[in-house]
Parts: structure tokens; C-alpha cells; sequence
């Protein structure tokens, strides 16, 4: 049997606004020439935070990983409706926003803990007939999509400031945070787009264990290595 590397693991990023998920992994795998890099769980561009790089024979791990809950933190504007339920879309629709405290936006959304089906958005990287969705709605074309069943455990707004209040959500995977964000405007009746997206935690993995990006791609390899959580404690857990 093969004897595994210091480079076989997970590196903990904390990604910063701009780069996709796969910009990152591209970036890691020149700079050190790995082979064999991929993530564990899509960051929507403009979000940052915790992106799980596994590298090596750890890639075969990363639906393991990428199955464990989510913690976020974000933004929501109110009053604004967009294409793409986040502030990278067109605005689709301006309404009035009522009277919005920190008592009643926590108790509306207290009111999505719990399962509920959820409609993914057609701004998404969900596949149809091998095609990802944004891709379609780019050409202005809007698909079917199946509600898919997510679990809330945790939502909550932590500040109000009208028109915009700042939120944290803990949540099972495949939940998209934008759409959480539509939801809470409908129900309210004036719409609302997310504005702002960080990732906090996924599973025991925390962003204040990550290193910053830029940061990474400085290190000497030997400093590379250090930072790498071993395959072998990644799989005792995974």
C-alpha cells in the first residue's frame, strides 16, 4: 500500500470575494503543482470564508466533507427583488418596506427552522441534462426545478438598520442562503436580495482556522505541509 504524503489532506481557505470555488483549487494546484485538488462545497463568487481544500488521495473524501452542515453569516437588503436572489443579479421588482424591527425579523425567521422543501434558484451550478442552470439563465431561460428538502437548525438576525439587517444561519447542505434571503422578503411582502455571504463553519471545520488565500499561496511547500489536516485523521472522522 502506498504510504500517504504530508500533501495528501485538507487545507482550511478562507476565501476572499471575487474567485470561484474552482478558481481556487486551480490557483493552489499550480502554485504547488498537485495534481489532484478539488473543494468541498461551492462559494457563490462574491462570498468568502471557509473553503475545504482537499488535496491528493484526500479527494476522494470530499463528498464525506462536503456532506456536514453549514454555518453562515450575511447580509439582506429588503425591498429590492433580483434575478439571481443576491445583489449580482438585475433587479427584477422595488417595494415598500415595512416597518422592520430585530424582534420581527426574528420572529418571522424563526418560522423557517425546521424541514422545509426549498425551490434552488436558476442562478445555480444544479445541472439539467448536463447544462448548469446559470448557464440557461443567462440566455434568459427559466427551467422546472424540484424543491429540494433542507433543514434549518439555526436562523437568526443579529442587527437592523433599514432597508438592510445582518443575519447568522446554520443549516444542512445544498441550502441556498439567496433563496432563504427571497423567502424572507416575500413573506414579508417587499422582497429582499442577499448581499453579503460568509462562511463561518462546515461541520467540525472552523474559518478561524483557515488562512487567507493570498496568504497560502506565499508559503514555501514545507510551510504548505504544516497547514495540511492529514488524510488519515480526516478519514477517522470523516
Amino acid at each position: 500500500m502506498q504510504e500517504f504524503t504530508a500533501l495528501d489532506g485538507a487545507l482550511l481557505v478562507d476565501k476572499p470575494p471575487g474567485p470561484t470555488s474552482h478558481d481556487v483549487v486551480d490557483a493552489i494546484r499550480r502554485r504547488f503543482g498537485i495534481k489532484k485538488v478539488g473543494h468541498c462545497g461551492t462559494l457563490d463568487p462574491n462570498a468568502t470564508g471557509l473553503l475545504i481544500i482537499v488535496l491528493g488521495r484526500a479527494t476522494k473524501l470530499s463528498e464525506r466533507l462536503m456532506g456536514d452542515d453549514k454555518v453562515y453569516e450575511g447580509t439582506i437588503k429588503f425591498g429590492e427583488t433580483t434575478t439571481s436572489h443576491d445583489s449580482d443579479g438585475e433587479i427584477t421588482a422595488t417595494r415598500p418596506v415595512p416597518p422592520l424591527t430585530l424582534e420581527l425579523l426574528n420572529h418571522e425567521a424563526s418560522l423557517f427552522v425546521g424541514d422545509q422543501m426549498q425551490l434552488p434558484p436558476m442562478v445555480s451550478a444544479i445541472k439539467k441534462d448536463g447544462v448548469p442552470l446559470y448557464k440557461l439563465a443567462r440566455k434568459g431561460i427559466e427551467i422546472e426545478r424540484e424543491p429540494r428538502l433542507v433543514h434549518i437548525y439555526n436562523y437568526r438576525f443579529t442587527t437592523c438598520q433599514p432597508p438592510v439587517a445582518d443575519f447568522c444561519v446554520a443549516c444542512t447542505k445544498g441550502t441556498y442562503i439567496r433563496s432563504l434571503a427571497n423567502d424572507l422578503g416575500e413573506k414579508l411582502g417587499c422582497g429582499a436580495h442577499l448581499t453579503a455571504l460568509r462562511r463561518t463553519a462546515s461541520g467540525r471545520f472552523d474559518v478561524a482556522d483557515a488562512l487567507p488565500l493570498d496568504a497560502i499561496l506565499k508559503l514555501p511547500v514545507t510551510e504548505l505541509e504544516k497547514r495540511v489536516l492529514p488524510y488519515l485523521r480526516l478519514a477517522a472522522n470523516a
